[in-house]
């Protein structure tokens, strides 16, 4: 009879024990913290147009150094220095005066000349109406005509030292050979002038459309020569974009125009001349820029905001994923370049994937984790300042 209390108390105790494991099991369920909340994006692939940022140089798409082409002393200047002025307008006067004398001297030069030929031309036709009648003889006759002749060449000289009176006169009035923006006025009335001088005048510049010279690498551009880049941009953006020193955008787009035929022995460069509209007269010769060039098209690659990308103790790219049972997995990542707030990823991604982009701190492989996706206004933002870049690519 004793033994039927041990009996029931081993019964109770295999009934009663997968119970209390299970209030143990959902006591220390309660006890676990709650995954941590992420911020993820989920990316897919798409097109995308690589770009190479080149150095430039602002020049003006012409430029003309006024010089004067008569000496004398400058009487006036009629514009106003930094403005606007067209092709043909007056800039400078030169006192006219000794040119003036000397157009009135060949004008008198031109007279002579004409009354010396009318005289002669007379002189011919009677020695050729008493030639006709044998009174004349042979020899005079060829001289009246020799007379004839030089007279009338002499009055072609007079009239060719007259046009150069006149041009020289008109060269007193210094005009503008192009329409644009006339800078300083590098001389002052009462200035001696000669012509041709070294020192010009002023400067006019044309600053709209305007050049921009940017150096690139032969190597660079023998992709571009041998098609292989050009093969890669059909049907990709081929827009040129500016960057100023301020490191804004340039509203307007440009295109590549020329490219110099020869490569600099030092530096190994070319230089390649890209134009810019500038209506607002915003860029300015020898201003500093960079030019954003396409240099190929790539398919299936991704854009990965910059805050989701960081690096492993070898200094590589990688980035935090969230798998489909929320679980943390670290990616190694083959960075191509940069895009505005993102990288371009070639390799280390699937359609669809989840890359964390804040809390981060907070996450680990093998964590499990509660994803929330950024909303669309967040993604345009900014990326917070002093984001890591990664390496060019993964090893």
């Amino acid at each position: 009879m004793a033994l039927l209390p041990r009996t029931l108390r081993l019964a109770a105790t295999a009934l009663l024990g997968p119970a209390l494991l299970g209030l143990a099991a959902a006591a220390s369920a309660q006890d676990a913290p709650p995954p941590t909340a992420v911020t993820v994006v989920t990316l897919q692939p798409q097109s995308v147009t690589l770009t190479s940022t080149l150095p430039g140089r602002v020049a003006a798409s012409a430029s003309a150094e006024v010089r004067p082409q008569v000496a004398g002393l400058v009487t006036e200047r009629r514009f106003q220095e930094g403005s606007r002025v067209e092709a043909g307008e007056v800039l400078y006067t030169i006192d006219p005066t000794t040119y003036e004398a000397t157009l009135a001297q060949a004008e008198a030069a031109v007279a002579q000349a004409q009354a010396q030929l009318g005289a002669a031309e007379r002189e011919a036709t009677r020695v050729e109406e008493l030639r006709e009648r044998d009174v004349a003889s042979q020899q005079v006759f060829d001289e009246a005509i020799a007379a004839r002749d030089a007279a009338r060449a002499a009055l072609q000289v007079a009239q060719a030292q007259l046009l150069s009176a006149r041009i020289e006169l008109e060269r007193t009035t210094i005009t503008a050979p192009i329409s644009g923006e006339i800078g300083l006025s590098l001389t002052s009335q009462g200035a001696l002038v000669t012509a041709s001088q070294a020192d010009p005048l002023t400067v006019i510049r044309q600053i709209d459309p305007v050049y921009v010279d940017v150096t690139q690498s032969a190597a660079e551009l023998l992709a571009w020569r041998r098609g292989q880049t050009q093969a890669d941009l059909d049907g990709a953006d081929r827009t040129v974009r500016l960057i100023l020193a301020d490191g804004s955008e340039f509203e307007h787009t440009g295109e590549l125009t020329a490219a110099e035929p020869q490569v600099d022995e030092q530096t190994g460069v070319v230089v390649l001349r890209m134009e810019f509209p500038n209506p607002d007269k915003l860029l300015l010769p020898g201003m500093y820029v960079q030019v954003e060039i396409p240099t190929g098209a790539v398919d299936d690659v991704f854009l990965v905001p910059q805050e989701g990308v960081g690096r492993d103790r070898r200094g590589r790219p990688t980035a935090l994923v969230v798998n489909a049972g929320n679980v943390v997995e670290e990616r190694l990542l083959t960075v191509l370049e940069d895009r505005g707030s993102d990288w371009v990823v070639s390799d280390g991604l699937q359609p669809g994937d989840r890359v964390i982009v804040a809390g981060l701190q907070r996450a680990a492989p093998g964590a499990t984790v509660a994803p929330e996706e950024r909303p669309e206004e967040t993604a345009m933002a900014d990326p917070p300042a002093g984001a890591a870049a990664p390496d060019a690519a993964a090893d």
